[in-house]
């Protein structure tokens, strides 16, 4: 096992799982989060419909400009508030509107991102 290879297949399960699921945008672009005002949503914000992640609730994504809604990287978030460790999806993302996710993670006190990037075409 090589923990540092690619592992295209890992990428294509999740294509699957976007293909086959309805996007639901929950949190549109520019709204602000229902409990922290101060806390503004750069992108779209939703999840995929009929999945589960590690929480119980569905598997969540940020939805960006670029055209044909590719899966471009993952960000998985620490929340020391909630005591909470999750996967996020960035499906379409341009480089501008990643490095606005980044900032709305890694900018707050408490609240932290690492994306993995995807390297397959």
């Amino acid at each position: 096992m090589n923990p540092m290879r690619p592992n295209p297949e890992f990428w294509e399960l999740l294509d699957g799982m976007i293909e086959g699921g309805e996007v639901v945008i929950e949190r549109p672009k520019g709204s602000r989060h229902p409990e922290y005002p101060e806390i503004v949503y750069p992108l779209d914000y939703g999840y995929i419909a009929g999945t589960r992640a590690s929480d119980g609730e569905e598997l969540d994504l940020w939805l960006g400009s670029a055209p044909g809604r590719k899966l471009v990287a993952l960000v998985a978030t620490v929340d020391a508030l909630r005591r909470d460790v999750e996967i996020k999806l960035l499906i379409g993302c341009t480089p501008a509107e990643a490095a606005a996710i980044d900032a709305f993670y890694n900018d707050y006190a408490g609240m932290k991102g690492l994306f993995l990037w995807r390297k397959d075409g």
